[in-house]
């Protein structure tokens, strides 16, 4: 969400065309900007913004649109307020894993990692934490959760956000997230809709694909994110199909707003915003932080002044602007902001207890920050997940757990602290000791970080064992006399990503390569030279190129530590010593070259305006492996158990949910709230006023309002009552999508010696030629005693069984074999049922 300069380059496109060499997709225009309506789950909300919307100005209704400016106050993201009600400015913070820019707060696991504990009770627990915390500092708006980028190249420099490239894990996660956040209180914002998927040129880039990929890919996630209530949607920096997302009527009308039923709000990140009439008429209705990069010398926001000007002349219809306001008010009462909203206790710009809330004027001295402690018992639960999102990716002859060794070598910086402190680099623009989270806007101060070095010491101290230490990567002579002498060494490594503002070590967000950073390759080769025993630590961003470090016969075990947080250390020591039995399963394949993947990130291009083709279309991560027979390092949903688990007794019952219908009839006409006063003289700023200096005002320059320069799409301004889609229907499309078709049911037993989780995994077959092999439609994290057996039942829905028909516009079974798979991964399908086809 960092302002880039490069967001003021592209002009504003009406027409959407896709781009030379990508798929033959028409993306047609979409108007008017549908209004909400509320429905399930928002009916109340709806009705206290529309009572509160009726009494606002014109003046107020556009302060409540438009930020104020970066660093114009104590948020990330600051609204106007309404001074004459006593409605406090909208306070959006960052970031996905804890409350960025303040103290006293938790650092959650990445939602890679998270993810990668297939574990909904812990996703929902997770969101629920950050959401108090967030509660906790005064915060209205949480700028997560994260499923775009979606993952499509294991390079891109943000998939660490987000809950990795399968759309049914990323829709579970992201679902169980929200209800988690907004249950706390907290509008969640999930983002970055859509298809920002990497970070290269992400202000210009166009990503052009077609219709299918769309909906049966990308916008899967969104949808369950929307269906789940979510309250806020972040459009993205980069076009799609060659017009930005965040003026894109397509991706915000049509599909967001009118197939998916969103009944909340959609902010731009910061500074992707392009027009001012455009972006109004396209669907955004909160604009951050408010500057306008690009923008005319008359105001230096899009919106702000320029809304209002756009207004009076008509050029943006009162219906619209009220719909604006409606959706962002609702999502405040959606959450119960009215009662649980507490005071702005932080600034974001510094740590000083006394400062000016005016940041970027340097004016408004007051206490800034009372230093609130939010983090509860959050370490508690950031320690747990830690442990469970470790995946066990090799464990020969019973190498670990671990049971007081005699001695045990720690090999690598990425093992110890930062000896510059866990918060020695702004924006953790830097890879000094244990790796715990990527860089950029995604990240939070550590209050504390647990390094594996410190934890396994404490360990060993325990146990009596002799503990040997080697803190650098690069003294290859250190590290083979300490694990030589040792009777298991452990060596570490990692590789890194973040976000395109910054370069580090040569990674302009998105990864160079696969490979591990700072030589991580030579020093496990030097480790295992001389132990037997050596087991391997990674923490990573993503998948990172291992397969000869897999075939060493002197590694007896490989972990994937992910991005575990705060409580690193001790996670990882939970696992190596067998007080949590590893249940975590990867949520993306591990290929053995980065040519596997079948994909790349656009690293050169001259144009202002780069084309990215998504030819590979749903053949992305193990689908594109499966269809090309590729055989990976690790396969999605791997994950080995210090238990057995064996699967029976796999049935299909066919439920009798009665005949799929497409969505029909018409919306209400656009209502309007309140009388808005159009006299331009009544718009000016109130003589005497004095501005804070750079702070965005809703104010007209003047009493002659000119008539906007902008293209006015045909059909913009209609306020006549609109079809609805056969796809449509209220927060999450139509709801004969989700009835239950089968309910699938398999048998799992603990056939080993120990207690523990087992994740089993569905996958469906669609049949088709040209459709992957088997798509993730199923999971469920059970725990098992020894010789304990449970009967697991996964329901299968129309959406689930069905494939996106782009002539009618709807979700259709087609008529090819339906086959449901169930297994402990996507390659490791133990039992198999023919599904036929309901009548």
């Amino acid at each position: 969400m960092k302002i880039s300069a490069a967001a003021a380059a592209a002009a504003v496109i009406f027409p959407l065309i896709a781009g030379a060499g990508a798929q033959k997709a028409t993306f047609e225009p979409s108007y008017p900007s549908p209004w909400g309506t509320g429905g399930p789950g928002w009916e109340e909300a709806y009705e206290k913004a529309r009572e509160f919307v009726g009494g606002l100005t014109l003046l107020e209704k556009v302060n409540l649109t438009t930020g104020t400016g970066n660093q114009a106050d104590l948020c990330t993201g600051n609204t106007g307020s309404l001074p004459r009600l006593g409605f406090r400015h909208l306070c959006l913070q960052d970031g996905p894993v804890g409350v960025r820019y303040t103290d006293l707060n938790s650092v959650f696991p990445a939602g890679i990692s998270a993810a990668a504990t297939w574990s909904r009770s812990l996703l929902r627990r997770r969101g629920e934490a950050i959401g108090q915390e967030f509660s906790g500092k005064g915060i209205d708006v949480h700028l997560g959760p994260v499923v775009g980028p979606l993952g499509r190249d294991p390079a891109g420099g943000r998939n660490f956000e987000a809950f990795g490239p399968d759309p049914y894990l990323s829709g579970v996660a992201v679902a169980e997230t929200i209800a988690g956040t907004q249950g706390a209180g907290v509008v969640a914002s999930v983002k970055h809709y859509i298809l920002n998927e990497q970070e290269h040129f992400r202000s210009g880039i166009s990503s052009n694909l077609d219709d299918k990929t769309m909906h049966e890919v990308y916008l899967w996630p969104f949808a369950d994110a929307v269906r789940a209530g979510v309250a806020s949607v972040m459009c993205s920096y980069n076009q799609i199909n060659n017009t930005f997302a965040c003026e894109n009527s397509y991706v915000l009308n049509k599909l967001l707003k009118n197939e998916l039923g969103f009944q909340g709000f959609v902010v731009s990140d910061w500074g992707a915003q392009h027009s001012s009439v455009g972006s109004a008429l396209a669907g955004l209705d909160m604009t951050m932080p408010g500057e306008g990069f690009g923008v005319g010398a008359a105001y230096s926001s899009f919106w702000g002044g320029a809304l209002t000007e756009a207004v009076l002349s008509g050029a943006v219809p009162q219906w619209r602007l009220d719909d604006m306001v409606v959706r962002i008010l609702a999502a405040f009462y959606k959450v119960g902001r009215d009662t649980k909203q507490i005071d702005i206790n932080y600034s974001s710009w510094t740590n000083a207890t006394e400062g000016p809330q005016y940041w970027a004027a340097k004016m408004g001295n007051t206490t800034i920050n009372k230093h609130v402690d939010v983090q509860g018992d959050h370490g508690e639960l950031i320690r747990e997940m830690g442990a469970k999102a470790t995946v066990l990716l090799k464990n020969v002859g019973g190498a670990l757990p671990l049971v007081k060794p005699e001695s045990v070598a720690v090999v690598g910086e990425d093992a110890q602290d930062n000896p510059d402190g866990p918060n020695g680099c702004v924006d953790r623009i830097c890879n000094n000791g244990t790796l715990a989270m990527g860089w950029g806007s995604a990240t939070a101060e550590y209050p504390y970080l647990v390094s594996p070095a410190t934890a396994l010491q404490k360990q060993a101290e325990a146990d009596g064992t002799v503990f040997i230490n080697v803190k650098g990567n690069f003294d290859l002579d250190a590290a083979r006399a300490a694990a030589s002498n040792s009777s298991v060494a452990i060596v570490f490594a990692n590789a890194n990503s973040g976000e395109g503002y910054t370069t580090l070590d040569g990674n302009f967000g998105d990864r160079n390569n696969l490979t591990l950073w700072k030589g991580g390759d030579e020093l496990i080769q030097a480790v295992a030279s001389v132990n037997p025993n050596t087991v391997v630590v990674i923490h990573s961003v993503g998948p990172v190129l291992i397969d000869h470090i897999k075939t060493n016969e002197n590694v007896t075990a490989i972990l994937w530590a992910g991005l575990p947080g705060q409580e690193s250390g001790n996670s990882l020591a939970d696992v190596l010593y067998g007080r949590v039995n590893p249940q975590g399963r990867t949520p993306f394949t591990w290929g053995k070259g980065a040519e596997d993947w079948g994909v790349s990130i656009l690293f050169n291009s001259t144009s202002v305006a780069p084309q990215q083709d998504f030819a590979e279309g749903a053949f992305i991560d193990y689908r594109y492996f499966d269809r090309e027979e590729i055989e990976p390092s690790f396969e999605f949903g791997f994950g080995l158990s210090y238990t057995n688990f064996t699967y029976s007794n796999l049935t299909a019952g066919l439920r009798d949910s009665g005949i799929y219908r497409p969505a029909g009839g018409t919306t209400p006409p656009a209502p309007t709230y309140g009388e808005v006063d159009l006299d331009p003289a009544h718009a000016l700023m109130p003589e005497g006023f004095e501005k804070i200096p750079r702070m965005i005002y809703p104010w007209v320059n003047s009493a002659s309002v000119p008539n906007t320069t902008e293209e006015i799409p045909p059909g913009a301004r209609n306020a006549s009552a609109q079809p609805v889609l056969p796809a449509g229907g209220p927060s999450g499309g139509n709801p004969n999508l989700y009835a239950v078709l089968y309910a699938i049911s398999v048998n799992i037993t603990n056939s080993g010696e120990v207690a523990g989780v087992e994740i089993p995994q569905l996958y469906i077959s669609h049949g088709g030629p040209n459709e992957p092999k088997v798509v993730l439609r199923g999971f469920d994290e059970v725990s098992l005693e020894p010789g304990e057996t449970k009967t697991v039942v996964f329901n299968v829905t129309y959406r689930d069984l069905s494939n996106w028909n782009t002539e009618i516009q709807d979700w259709r079974l087609t008529g090819y074999p339906k086959t449901a798979y169930v297994g402990a991964s996507s390659r490791d399908l133990r039992l198999q049922r023919a599904l036929p086809l309901p009548r």
